[in-house]
């Protein structure tokens, strides 16, 4: 009997530190089997999301041809990459702010804008080519006008210009042509 009893103590020794090892070893290696086996959920991965992605950057913007800086602008991506925010402050002291986001309802891109004028704009549209192209409407504090604008990829950066029409799109006037080149810092 004496011996069976030392028995079931070795037994249980080796239990116990077994069982201590494999929860030591199940502690440091299940944290990163169960992240690694969790499927991360990307909401937003189709590539239609990241067609404006060209636009992602730091910059500063210039009128086209210009060679005085007349606003930094930054776009980032914003909510796990289903949009792109666009902070905007102009050296004149006029600031403004988009959000824009692919909508796979209407299938193309909507784009906000607001400004510290109390202008707001609201655009739709898609990938042209290598372009995005938006249109719709301006609404100012004293009138509201149909307006489109176009962001192109250049060599050094983005080429996004604008027109506007009061009268139902019947004539358009250019309202700004503004070359985005990557931020320089100032050191």
């Amino acid at each position: 009997m004496r011996e069976s009893v030392v028995q079931a103590a070795v037994w249980r020794a080796k239990w116990t530190l077994s069982s201590w090892t494999l929860l030591g070893i199940l502690g440091w290696c299940c944290p990163y089997a169960l992240h690694a086996s969790t499927p991360e959920l990307r909401f937003c991965s189709a590539p239609a999301y990241h067609q404006f992605d060209f636009w992602i950057g730091d910059w500063d913007v210039f009128e086209e041809g210009g060679s005085v800086e007349e606003a930094h602008a930054t776009v980032t991506r914003v909510q796990d990459g289903c949009g792109l925010r666009e902070l905007y402050d102009g050296a004149d002291g006029s600031s403004g702010e988009s959000l824009s986001m692919y909508d796979p309802a209407i299938a193309g891109w909507q784009q906000t804008w607001v400004s510290n004028h109390g202008q707001i704009v609201v655009i739709h549209g898609n990938l042209q080519g290598q372009s995005m192209v938006l249109s719709g409407t301006d609404h100012g504090p004293a009138s509201q006008r149909l307006v489109r604008g176009v962001w192109k990829p250049e060599k050094n950066g983005i080429r996004e210009t604008a027109e506007r029409s009061s009268d139902g799109g019947k004539t358009w006037t250019p309202w700004f042509d503004l070359s985005f080149r990557p931020h320089v810092s100032s050191r």
